[in-house]
């Protein structure tokens, strides 16, 4: 089949156009650099209503199962700060939190996902479904995403939720949609991923002392930081 010189034209013209707009939209300016930096460390509370630091309590966290090795040069590489605790309400309920943040939002992040982390570290995750918590009568409702993850006689219900540059994802169409908006604007949304849990309590039990934690954790967080918990609707 021969081919003439004005398909061959036409076809570097498009090469040529593909090659330009590629370079023109990709993502050059981190969010991260536009904001202050926050130290999640003293900007989560460690006791504020009536809950109490619980420094025996440890969340799960990615392991070595996932294929990565959690190192402080892992941690660093990929995420530039991570808080990882436990607290009780002095009435015997114990409520964890994991907070992970990135400068970059990437794959990496999907590390600390409860569907991801919890099931490398041998629990059957089930139950996955969405809700909305009013935390504030001026803000609008958090979205978030809950499951069940149970191993042996360990049962643990589960909220979390995402946040990429000033928005919030519901799941992973959401991560990439919200990815694509921001490199339009030729900005690389940073990422942060909230996740509370609980043990020892039936599953409507435990969302409800969960969306109370939330509630009290988000009024105790000093109103400039709490954007970076809930995002900017």
């Amino acid at each position: 089949m021969k081919i003439n010189r004005v398909q061959i034209i036409l076809a570097s013209i498009a090469l040529l156009a593909a090659a330009v707009l590629a370079q023109v939209l990709t993502p050059r300016e981190l969010m991260a650099r536009a904001s202050a930096s926050l130290k999640l460390d003293t900007a989560i509370p460690k006791q504020f209503g009536t809950w109490r630091l619980a420094p025996n309590i440890v969340p799960v966290t990615p392991t070595e199962a996932e294929g990565y090795v959690q190192e402080d040069s892992y941690l660093a590489k990929y995420y530039s700060q991570e808080v990882s605790r436990g607290y009780t309400d002095g009435n015997g309920n114990i409520v964890m939190l994991l907070v992970a943040y990135g400068p970059v939002q990437n794959q990496r992040l999907r590390a600390h996902r409860p569907e991801i982390c919890y099931t490398a570290n041998g629990f059957r995750v089930s139950d996955k479904f969405g809700a909305e918590l009013t935390y504030n009568g001026g803000a609008a409702p958090l979205k978030m995403t809950r499951l069940i993850a149970e191993r042996e006689q360990r049962y643990e219900p589960i909220s979390y939720w995402i946040r990429i540059g000033h928005d919030i994802a519901t799941g992973a169409v959401d991560n990439q949609l919200l990815r694509l908006k921001y490199g339009l604007h030729g900005l690389i949304p940073d990422g942060a991923l909230m996740r509370v849990s609980t043990i020892g309590l039936p599953r409507e039990a435990s969302f409800k002392l969960q969306d109370s934690f939330i509630r009290e954790l988000l009024a105790a967080i000093a109103p400039q930081d709490r954007k970076f918990f809930t995002g900017t609707p």
